[in-house]
């Protein structure tokens, strides 16, 4: 019974938590904090109530009650910072007729308490729903701001120049700067998080509920089907366009890995390799335009000189297809070497592409992109393909919908849509663009009201409850996570810590750009082990993104280039979080899968360094605002992509036969001086160096010993045995 009670308050609260961000992200009516705070408050009472503070205590009644009080602890926590910032409630500032605000720096008894609480309370929720790392990170930045102090004030002894001395806080300070205050929990962490990213994690599950995963299975099964490593292929192009939608590469890897490995399985791959593929093409799906991952929108507000959805989204591209080229591939290769069965023309034939799916799947991102074009917010973009999905899903007659319950939600959408138009007094505007903003927040109050009347209709209410509930736990490790990283974001902003950071990294690789970019793959990728990817881009971009920018780098490469290894961190072996989470379903042994998935997803470790090095590969010219010449897009392009197919060549051993040792050390030869970022230009205003040309030649060379020089009779065979190398 007292599990039921939780389940019910879980599902209610991940249906006001949705239905939350929604309204008020498109119709603001709180100041920036108290939203945040209401939004936070939703996100730590629902990671109470669904992570135990250890699996094996799950069904332990009394720790679970604690959990109960753990949850209302952080309603009050959060909920005082409404009430002490909301104008609302000026009459409700206990002790003070100031709000937090207004009080900075002299707050009272009851402020600190409750900020101590507060900050706790970050602390063990994001040890429950990430781990030990962030706020144990947390933590230590807490205690070095404090031990800077008590050098100052105390007369403790000082810290050694490499430790980062410096004035340091107060705990009341600290407490106001991370919890009462604009900068730490309820600052550019949640914001983010709270205005573009929770919406796409609504946007993927409504996405689902409308039979999109099911299209893109069977999509790329009908695409892939009959060629050699059909399956294989299945789960790389299947991974990219799901995970685009979810951003999360362990989400993208239990949804897709789920249909494609066992299709892997049956076509004669290993476990493993199976497990390996899907991580690896699972891993990228977060780099693909136009949705991308949740780092995409953090960039948006981290990036300076500000940037644009649409210049992410834009940069992104090249590396993207790159990626997943280098994927195809691979895997392409590997089939033809280890004689793997397709699916065969029977198989592929009796897979059915419905309509209605693949009309909702590309009519939303049609919607999404549209909108984004039009220079339209992220999350106004997306509420306006959810209202696409909605309605698309309405107009369907094999979603399970009643009739009078369909009748009823397109009834109650039509009614509040012109509803809103005569109470706002719309008028039509002049030009495109504001006739569908006018018209677009009418939809949006609509499609809020078609909500709440799917919560309440029998038909409606299992699918709409569910897509919310989904979303609420997909979501809220990541609310979790973003306050706990607003604590380190704050006491580096307010000490600033980053700059002497930076500096001091500086010093060290002197001038040696590649140096430093080494040092932040290798921080990201250890980092990155065991968190989101999103949780090591912010950490990595605060502390490291303007060191890049001092070195030269183009700010918004900077920022991809950090971003990449936070999502390679996903394959990295010993913490592979994809990797794990693909060997449970292929039931293979675990290190195996993520020493495979390492393996097939390698040239995603060397696309950074070309798109830092060669920036026409993110579409970019001498400054992210100016667009690349065709022709050095062209180049660049065409010189990582045979880098590419050598990098697959070699990884496989096989070209159009099985390739002998000489050959693949000449494959990997090859690979390594095309994707190498060279110095020197040959041809100027191409871009092409020394280590192309050497590459071309080598590359030329493995052709010719393939199809010049091969003997007649071993013409494009392959042996029959299935390795587990990949």
């Amino acid at each position: 019974m007292f599990e039921r009670i939780l389940k019910a308050i879980v599902v209610c609260l991940g249906v006001l938590l949705s239905l939350f961000v929604i309204a008020e992200v498109n119709f603001p009516r709180m100041q920036q904090q108290s939203e945040l705070a209401v939004f936070v408050a939703l996100g730590l009472t629902l990671c109470f109530l669904t992570y135990p503070l250890a699996e094996r205590f799950r069904d332990n009644r009394w720790l679970r009650t604690l959990d109960v009080l753990l949850a209302a602890a952080s309603l009050f926590c959060c909920g005082y910072v409404v009430v002490q910032t909301e104008p609302l409630f000026k009459d409700w500032l206990w002790a003070t007729n100031q709000s937090l605000a207004s009080r900075a720096g002299a707050e009272t008894q009851l402020d600190f308490a409750v900020a101590v609480l507060g900050t706790v309370l970050v602390l063990e929720a994001t040890r429950r729903s990430i781990g030990w790392i962030v706020p144990l990170l947390a933590a230590a930045f807490i205690a070095h701001s404090y031990y800077c102090y008590g050098s100052q004030q105390y007369g403790w002894p000082q810290m050694p120049a490499w430790m980062l001395p410096h004035v340091g806080q107060s705990l009341q300070d600290i407490a106001g700067t991370v919890f009462l205050q604009t900068l730490g929990v309820f600052g550019p962490a949640a914001r983010v998080m709270f205005k573009y990213v929770y919406l796409f994690v609504v946007f993927g599950a409504f996405l689902e509920i409308s039979g999109a995963t099911q299209f893109i299975i069977d999509f790329s099964e009908k695409l892939f089907g009959r060629s050699p490593g059909g399956p294989a292929k299945v789960a790389v192009l299947g991974s990219g366009l799901m995970g685009s939608l979810s951003g999360s590469a362990v989400a993208n890897a239990v949804t897709t890995g789920t249909f494609t490995i066992p299709m892997m399985r049956r076509a004669g791959f290993p476990a493993e390799v199976a497990g390996g593929i899907t991580a690896a093409a699972a891993s990228g799906g977060a780099l693909v335009p136009p949705v991308m991952g949740a780092a995409a929108y953090m960039m948006l507000e981290l990036v300076r000189p500000e940037v644009k959805f649409l210049q992410v989204a834009k940069a992104a591209l090249i590396p993207a297809v790159l990626y997943y080229l280098s994927l195809y591939y691979i895997v392409h290769f590997y089939s033809r070497r280890v004689g793997v069965a397709t699916q065969g023309e029977a198989a592929s034939a009796a897979v059915r592409i419905r309509a209605a799916d693949a009309v909702v799947f590309f009519g939303s991102l049609a919607v999404l992109v549209g909108l984004l074009v039009f220079q339209f917010t992220p999350f106004r973009a997306v509420t306006g393909a959810l209202v696409f999905i909605l309605l698309a899903t309405a107009v369907r007659n094999d979603r399970q919908l009643s009739t009078l319950g369909r009748a009823g939600g397109l009834a109650v959408f039509v009614l509040f849509t012109l509803a809103h138009r005569w109470w706002a007094g719309a008028t039509e505007a002049e030009g495109l663009r504001p006739l569908v903003e006018d018209w677009l927040q009418s939809l949006i109050v609509g499609i809020l009201a078609m909500l709440l009347f799917g919560l309440l209709e029998r038909s409606w209410r299992p699918q709409v409850a569910d897509a919310f509930e989904k979303s609420a736990r997909n979501g809220v490790s990541l609310v979790a996570a973003s306050a706990c990283v607003g604590i380190i974001i704050g006491i580096v902003q307010q000490t600033g810590i980053a700059q002497d950071f930076g500096a001091i990294i500086k010093g060290l690789v002197e001038g040696y750009l590649w140096l430093a970019l080494v040092g932040i793959m290798v921080l990201s990728i250890i980092l990155g082990m065991g968190v989101p990817s999103v949780v090591c881009y912010l950490l990595m971009a605060t502390l490291m993104g303007n060191l890049l920018e001092e070195l030269g780098v183009i700010p918004l490469a900077a920022h991809l280039f950090i971003f990449y290894f936070g999502m390679m961190s996903m394959v990295t072996p010993p913490v592979a979080l994809a990797a794990y989470a693909s060997a449970s379903i292929a039931e293979a042994p675990i290190m195996a899968t993520a020493w495979a998935a390492f393996r097939f997803s390698l040239v995603g470790f060397t696309l950074p360094y070309m798109f830092v090095y060669r920036p026409e590969l993110l579409l970019m010219g001498a400054t992210q605002d100016d667009p690349a010449p065709w022709k050095l897009v062209a180049v660049s392009t065409a010189i990582a992509v045979i880098g590419i197919v050598s990098l697959a060549a070699g990884l496989a051993g096989y070209f159009r036969r099985p390739l002998t040792v000489w050959e693949r050390l000449l494959a990997f030869a090859a690979a390594g001086a095309l994707l190498f970022p060279g110095y020197a230009n040959l041809i100027e205003g191409l871009r092409v160096t020394a280590s192309d040309v050497v590459g071309a030649l080598l590359f030329l060379a493995l052709v010719a010993t393939q199809f010049v020089f091969e003997p007649r009779s071993n013409a494009g065979t392959a042996p029959a045995t299935v390795s587990n190398e990949p």
